[in-house]
Protein backbone atom coordinates (compact mmCIF):
# COMPACT_ATOMS: atom_id res chain seq x y z
CA UNK A 1 0.00 0.00 0.00
CA UNK A 2 1.58 3.76 -0.93
CA UNK A 3 1.88 6.39 1.93
CA UNK A 4 -0.85 8.10 0.02
CA UNK A 5 -3.13 5.16 0.18
CA UNK A 6 -2.00 4.87 4.12
CA UNK A 7 -3.17 8.30 4.51
CA UNK A 8 -6.29 7.42 3.51
CA UNK A 9 -7.24 4.28 5.07
CA UNK A 10 -6.08 6.28 8.22
CA UNK A 11 -8.83 9.21 7.55
CA UNK A 12 -11.21 6.79 7.00
CA UNK A 13 -10.71 4.66 10.24
CA UNK A 14 -13.03 6.45 12.58
CA UNK A 15 -16.10 6.02 9.76
CA UNK A 16 -15.36 2.53 9.69
CA UNK A 17 -15.83 2.04 13.42
CA UNK A 18 -18.60 4.51 13.62
CA UNK A 19 -21.33 1.51 13.56
CA UNK A 20 -19.63 0.23 16.18
CA UNK A 21 -19.14 3.51 18.29
CA UNK A 22 -23.05 3.74 17.71
CA UNK A 23 -23.68 0.66 19.09
CA UNK A 24 -21.05 0.92 22.44
CA UNK A 25 -22.54 4.45 22.81
CA UNK A 26 -26.12 3.75 23.29
CA UNK A 27 -24.79 0.85 25.65
CA UNK A 28 -23.25 3.53 27.49
CA UNK A 29 -26.33 5.20 28.05
CA UNK A 30 -28.07 2.00 29.25
CA UNK A 31 -25.04 1.61 31.22
CA UNK A 32 -25.70 5.12 33.32
CA UNK A 33 -29.19 4.69 33.80
CA UNK A 34 -28.78 0.89 35.07
CA UNK A 35 -26.17 2.85 37.78
CA UNK A 36 -28.92 5.45 38.49
CA UNK A 37 -31.18 2.93 38.76
CA UNK A 38 -28.78 0.78 41.25
CA UNK A 39 -28.11 4.13 43.32
CA UNK A 40 -31.98 4.94 43.70
CA UNK A 41 -33.09 1.67 44.69
CA UNK A 42 -30.28 -0.42 46.19
CA UNK A 43 -27.55 1.96 47.62
CA UNK A 44 -29.89 3.15 50.64
CA UNK A 45 -30.25 -0.44 52.21
CA UNK A 46 -26.19 -0.80 51.44
CA UNK A 47 -23.31 -0.44 54.03
CA UNK A 48 -20.74 1.93 52.74
CA UNK A 49 -18.29 -0.96 52.15
CA UNK A 50 -20.99 -2.64 49.60
CA UNK A 51 -21.90 0.99 47.76
CA UNK A 52 -18.09 1.05 47.19
CA UNK A 53 -17.70 -2.42 45.96
CA UNK A 54 -20.46 -1.08 43.85
CA UNK A 55 -19.09 1.85 42.30
CA UNK A 56 -15.93 0.33 41.53
CA UNK A 57 -17.90 -2.34 39.45
CA UNK A 58 -19.93 -0.07 37.89
CA UNK A 59 -16.59 1.76 36.71
CA UNK A 60 -15.10 -1.28 35.77
CA UNK A 61 -17.82 -2.55 33.68
CA UNK A 62 -18.22 1.40 31.81
CA UNK A 63 -14.40 1.21 30.64
CA UNK A 64 -15.48 -2.67 29.34
CA UNK A 65 -18.80 -0.91 27.48
CA UNK A 66 -16.24 1.85 25.91
CA UNK A 67 -13.93 -0.51 24.93
CA UNK A 68 -11.05 0.66 26.91
CA UNK A 69 -8.41 -1.69 28.77
CA UNK A 70 -7.11 -1.09 32.20
CA UNK A 71 -3.51 -1.00 33.14
CA UNK A 72 -2.53 -0.82 37.00
CA UNK A 73 0.80 0.34 37.94
CA UNK A 74 2.36 0.25 41.23
CA UNK A 75 0.01 -0.23 44.43
CA UNK A 76 -2.97 1.64 45.27
CA UNK A 77 -3.25 2.59 48.88
CA UNK A 78 -5.03 -1.01 50.77
CA UNK A 79 -7.25 1.81 53.08
CA UNK A 80 -7.58 5.28 54.62
CA UNK A 81 -6.95 7.65 55.66
CA UNK A 82 -5.25 8.85 52.29
CA UNK A 83 -5.53 11.12 49.86
CA UNK A 84 -4.48 10.41 46.63
CA UNK A 85 -3.06 13.13 44.32
CA UNK A 86 -3.61 12.95 40.32
CA UNK A 87 -2.80 14.89 36.62
CA UNK A 88 -6.36 15.48 35.21
CA UNK A 89 -6.93 14.44 31.19
CA UNK A 90 -10.58 13.89 30.99
CA UNK A 91 -13.50 12.83 32.31
CA UNK A 92 -12.89 9.51 31.99
CA UNK A 93 -10.65 10.09 34.68
CA UNK A 94 -12.67 9.69 37.54
CA UNK A 95 -13.92 6.61 35.90
CA UNK A 96 -10.50 4.74 35.14
CA UNK A 97 -9.58 5.88 38.88
CA UNK A 98 -12.82 4.53 40.57
CA UNK A 99 -12.33 1.31 38.74
CA UNK A 100 -8.67 0.65 39.74
CA UNK A 101 -9.46 2.09 43.42
CA UNK A 102 -12.72 3.02 44.92
CA UNK A 103 -12.03 6.86 46.66
CA UNK A 104 -13.82 10.13 47.34
CA UNK A 105 -13.37 12.71 44.66
CA UNK A 106 -13.28 16.52 45.12
CA UNK A 107 -15.00 18.07 41.84
CA UNK A 108 -16.51 21.07 40.83
CA UNK A 109 -19.68 22.20 41.74
CA UNK A 110 -20.47 22.01 38.38
CA UNK A 111 -21.09 18.55 37.91
CA UNK A 112 -23.18 18.22 40.66
CA UNK A 113 -26.06 19.69 37.96
CA UNK A 114 -25.12 17.47 34.88
CA UNK A 115 -27.98 15.37 34.00
CA UNK A 116 -27.76 11.82 35.29
CA UNK A 117 -23.50 12.26 36.15
CA UNK A 118 -24.33 14.76 38.99
CA UNK A 119 -26.70 12.02 40.58
CA UNK A 120 -23.93 9.17 39.98
CA UNK A 121 -21.66 11.60 41.17
CA UNK A 122 -23.21 12.29 44.52
CA UNK A 123 -24.04 8.92 45.21
CA UNK A 124 -20.28 7.92 45.07
CA UNK A 125 -19.52 10.45 48.06
CA UNK A 126 -17.65 13.52 45.68
CA UNK A 127 -17.45 16.34 47.74
CA UNK A 128 -17.92 19.27 45.57
CA UNK A 129 -16.55 22.48 45.26
CA UNK A 130 -17.19 26.38 44.19
CA UNK A 131 -13.70 26.55 42.37
CA UNK A 132 -14.24 30.63 42.25
CA UNK A 133 -14.82 30.84 45.47
CA UNK A 134 -11.98 31.36 48.17
CA UNK A 135 -14.72 30.50 51.08
CA UNK A 136 -16.39 27.90 49.51
CA UNK A 137 -12.54 25.91 49.09
CA UNK A 138 -11.90 26.49 52.69
CA UNK A 139 -15.28 24.89 53.33
CA UNK A 140 -13.72 22.15 51.09
CA UNK A 141 -10.62 21.50 52.89
CA UNK A 142 -12.49 21.35 56.23
CA UNK A 143 -14.60 18.76 54.84
CA UNK A 144 -11.37 17.03 53.34
CA UNK A 145 -10.03 17.11 56.42
CA UNK A 146 -13.02 15.58 58.74
CA UNK A 147 -13.45 12.74 55.96
CA UNK A 148 -9.68 11.84 56.31
CA UNK A 149 -9.40 11.53 59.67
CA UNK A 150 -12.51 9.39 59.69
CA UNK A 151 -10.25 6.79 57.60
CA UNK A 152 -11.73 8.03 54.08
CA UNK A 153 -9.68 7.79 50.73
CA UNK A 154 -10.35 10.89 48.57
CA UNK A 155 -8.76 11.87 45.27
CA UNK A 156 -8.57 15.45 44.04
CA UNK A 157 -7.10 17.09 40.54
CA UNK A 158 -4.15 19.82 42.01
CA UNK A 159 -3.87 20.99 38.25
CA UNK A 160 -7.12 22.41 38.38
CA UNK A 161 -8.03 21.92 35.22
CA UNK A 162 -7.51 19.65 32.58
CA UNK A 163 -4.74 18.91 30.58
CA UNK A 164 -3.32 16.90 27.03
CA UNK A 165 -1.70 14.35 29.41
CA UNK A 166 1.71 15.20 27.57
CA UNK A 167 2.72 17.24 30.60
CA UNK A 168 1.74 17.79 33.77
CA UNK A 169 0.80 21.45 34.56
CA UNK A 170 1.62 23.14 37.94
CA UNK A 171 0.13 22.23 40.81
CA UNK A 172 -2.33 24.03 42.94
CA UNK A 173 -1.78 23.63 46.68
CA UNK A 174 -4.66 24.51 48.75
CA UNK A 175 -6.70 21.37 48.59
CA UNK A 176 -3.46 19.85 50.39
CA UNK A 177 -3.95 21.58 53.27
CA UNK A 178 -6.64 18.86 54.01
CA UNK A 179 -3.89 16.13 54.38
CA UNK A 180 -1.48 18.64 56.02
CA UNK A 181 -4.44 19.36 58.92
CA UNK A 182 -5.29 16.04 59.22
CA UNK A 183 -1.86 14.06 59.03
CA UNK A 184 -2.67 11.80 56.65
CA UNK A 185 -0.60 10.21 53.72
CA UNK A 186 -0.94 11.37 50.02
CA UNK A 187 -0.10 8.99 47.67
CA UNK A 188 0.76 10.13 44.08
CA UNK A 189 -0.78 9.01 40.74
CA UNK A 190 -0.21 9.54 37.28
CA UNK A 191 -2.56 8.92 34.53
CA UNK A 192 -2.24 8.62 30.72
CA UNK A 193 -4.01 6.60 27.95
CA UNK A 194 -2.45 4.80 24.93
CA UNK A 195 -2.57 2.81 21.81
CA UNK A 196 -3.30 -0.75 22.40
CA UNK A 197 -1.38 -1.70 19.56
CA UNK A 198 1.89 0.32 19.79
CA UNK A 199 1.83 1.91 23.22
CA UNK A 200 1.81 5.64 22.05
CA UNK A 201 0.10 8.32 23.66
CA UNK A 202 -3.80 9.00 22.59
CA UNK A 203 -5.25 12.16 22.41
CA UNK A 204 -8.55 11.09 21.53
CA UNK A 205 -10.08 11.46 25.53
CA UNK A 206 -8.92 14.62 26.22
CA UNK A 207 -11.39 16.92 27.52
CA UNK A 208 -9.39 20.64 26.71
CA UNK A 209 -10.34 23.64 25.63
CA UNK A 210 -12.66 23.86 23.44
CA UNK A 211 -13.55 19.70 24.01
CA UNK A 212 -17.11 19.19 24.64
CA UNK A 213 -18.08 16.01 26.14
CA UNK A 214 -19.86 14.52 23.90
CA UNK A 215 -17.15 15.68 21.23
CA UNK A 216 -14.76 13.96 23.40
CA UNK A 217 -16.93 10.81 24.15
CA UNK A 218 -17.42 10.34 20.47
CA UNK A 219 -13.83 10.75 19.87
CA UNK A 220 -13.08 8.25 22.60
CA UNK A 221 -15.46 5.33 20.77
CA UNK A 222 -14.53 6.29 17.34
CA UNK A 223 -10.63 5.83 18.02
CA UNK A 224 -8.33 2.81 17.82
CA UNK A 225 -8.49 0.81 20.87
CA UNK A 226 -7.21 2.54 24.33
CA UNK A 227 -5.65 1.44 27.46
CA UNK A 228 -5.70 3.76 30.16
CA UNK A 229 -2.82 3.56 32.61
CA UNK A 230 -3.24 4.63 36.06
CA UNK A 231 0.63 4.29 38.12
CA UNK A 232 0.46 4.45 41.62
CA UNK A 233 3.81 5.39 43.86
CA UNK A 234 4.83 5.29 47.03
CA UNK A 235 2.65 6.63 50.09
CA UNK A 236 4.36 10.14 51.71
CA UNK A 237 4.15 12.10 54.38
CA UNK A 238 4.48 15.74 54.97
CA UNK A 239 7.10 15.59 57.28
CA UNK A 240 7.22 19.00 57.99
CA UNK A 241 6.78 20.53 54.41
CA UNK A 242 3.98 22.80 54.15
CA UNK A 243 1.26 22.43 51.78
CA UNK A 244 3.43 24.48 48.85
CA UNK A 245 6.73 22.55 48.97
CA UNK A 246 4.85 19.56 49.20
CA UNK A 247 2.68 20.22 45.88
CA UNK A 248 5.98 21.12 44.13
CA UNK A 249 7.32 17.37 45.53
CA UNK A 250 4.33 16.37 44.28
CA UNK A 251 4.18 17.75 40.81
CA UNK A 252 7.60 16.12 40.12
CA UNK A 253 6.12 12.20 41.05
CA UNK A 254 3.58 12.62 39.14
CA UNK A 255 5.45 13.70 35.78
CA UNK A 256 8.03 11.27 36.89
CA UNK A 257 5.06 8.71 37.37
CA UNK A 258 3.45 9.95 33.99
CA UNK A 259 6.45 9.28 31.37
Amino acid sequence: MTSNAHRQAGALGPWLRAPVAVWRLWRVLLHVLSGLMTVTLRFPRLGAEQREMQVQAWASRLLQVLGIALQVRGTPVLQGPALLVSNHISWLDIVVLHASRHCRFVSKSEVRRWPLIGSLASAAGTLFIERASPRDAMRVVHDMSDSLKQGDVLAVFPEGTTGDGLQVLPFHANLLQAAVSAAAPVQPVALKFVTAAGGQRSLAPCYVGDDTLVGSLWRTLTSEPIVAVVHYGELQHAQGRDRRSWALDLHQQVSRLAE
